[in-house]
Order: structure tokens, then C-alpha cells, then sequence
């Protein structure tokens, strides 16, 4: 990650080698699970939420029938399917940021205390050897 203030992520050389490499001997029968801190679709590039080059990433996982991208970064809950890729962000454990641009920026949003425990979230996700279900859970702490 090259991630410049207020600028979009950047998936280097050397990890866009590794996946292609790394994907390259499966079969297109095969899930694809990528995690991936800054999005791979373009959430709201304004406020770096994006990652400049991730159509390059996303171009070596297009023959796959199922691809799931998890990230972070933007601290809420989005989701989006694109052809074969399903993407998915997650809440924060640490601050709540506004939704895209319904903000100042994306700094931390100051909220009632009351209020932030149902603004914060747990993600987990479970994979089991040699079972081919994959569970995420995505839920506030309220």
C-alpha cells in the first residue's frame, strides 16, 4: 500500500505479481476470498476511499465464478456485486466516520456516547478446512 494523504490506495507491482501469480494454477471453479484494507471499487475516491489501481487486481480474478472482496478503512457497512465480485466493507472497532461525503471529510465523527456502541461493529470470519462455506458476520456491539 502507497497511500498518500487524501489520496486513493495503490497496490504495488510486487502484489499484483503475487496474485496473479498466486491464482494463476486454480481453477475457475474455485472461491476467491480477497481481504484487502482500502477498498477495491471506488466508494468515494474523493476522500480516498479506492484504490487507484485495483482494476489491474481485480482483472487477474475475473474468470473465477466467486469472488468476495472484505476490507475496512471507510468504518461502515457497504455492499456492492459487480459481475462475479461480491464486495463488502466493514464497521469500525475504532471511530465512526459520515458516509461517503455526507461529511467534511472522513475524520472520526464525534457522536453522542450514547450512541457509539450501535456505530462501532466486530466483523469475524470463520473458514474451516476442508469445508467450503465461508461465514462472515458483520454486527454492531449494541
Amino acid at each position: 500500500m502507497n497511500l498518500q494523504a487524501g489520496g486513493l490506495g495503490q497496490l504495488g507491482d510486487e502484489q499484483l505479481e503475487w496474485l496473479e501469480d498466486d491464482v494463476k494454477g486454480l481453477s475457475a471453479e474455485t472461491p476467491i476470498v480477497v481481504f484487502a484494507h482500502i477498498p477495491l471499487w471506488a466508494v468515494y475516491p474523493k476522500w480516498g476511499w479506492g484504490t487507484d489501481n485495483s482494476e489491474r487486481a481485480l482483472g487477474y480474478l475475473k474468470r473465477f465464478g466467486s469472488v468476495t472482496v472484505l476490507n475496512g478503512h471507510i468504518h461502515q457497512v457497504l455492499q456492492k456485486v459487480e459481475g462475479n465480485v461480491t464486495f463488502h466493507t466493514a464497521m469500525s472497532t475504532a471511530f465512526p466516520q459520515p458516509e461517503p461525503g455526507k461529511g467534511p471529510n472522513p475524520g472520526p465523527l464525534t457522536v453522542p456516547s450514547e450512541k457509539l456502541r450501535s456505530m462501532l461493529g466486530l466483523t469475524s470470519v470463520q473458514y474451516k478446512q476442508g469445508k467450503s462455506a465461508l461465514a462472515v458476520v458483520d454486527s454492531n456491539l449494541s
